[in-house]
């Protein structure tokens, strides 16, 4: 028989994954590095995957543990409303941020002859409305305000 895992090992990838966040943190440079790096639209995509799959792993945790201790359910179901609201803002900066070059801009029209998903630049909207889906099943209008779940595309 075996014994249980340490706390340590229960998730790996769950820490390695926290490892990645602070490892690109750091790569970044400091706050007040001259000339300061900017986000682009890659990153932000990214950096979007990586909120939504937090989104769904906070989504569960908060149903797995609401019967059992509603307390806990309730705190965790709040930080899943702050954490879809700063998914929601990324989503939103992306938008802002300019596409770089025509070429790029020329790419990003929408061919869905071209590729079944659509273009690239459209998969954090995809990714992003699907999540929006799941949130406001499960969450009121008034929860999620002032901040607004609509693509400014």
């Amino acid at each position: 028989m075996t014994s249980p895992a340490p706390p340590e090992d229960a998730h790996p990838y769950l820490r390695a994954a926290s490892a990645g966040v602070r490892h690109h943190t750091r790569a970044l440079g400091p706050p007040d590095a001259i000339p300061p790096r900017p986000a682009d639209r890659q990153h932000l995509d990214a950096l979007h995957g990586h909120l939504t799959a937090l989104l769904h792993l906070l989504d569960r945790l908060a149903e797995n543990t609401r019967p059992p201790h509603p307390a806990a359910g309730r705190h965790l179901t709040t930080a899943h409303t702050h954490l879809w609201q700063a998914t929601s803002d990324v989503h939103n900066a992306f938008h802002l941020l300019p596409t770089g070059t025509a070429a790029d801009a020329k790419q990003s029209t929408c061919r869905p002859d071209r590729l079944p998903e659509g273009p690239p630049v459209l998969t954090i909207c995809q990714r992003h409305l699907a999540a929006g889906h799941v949130v406001r099943r499960k969450t009121t209008p008034s929860d999620l305000r002032p901040h607004t779940t609509t693509c400014v595309r």
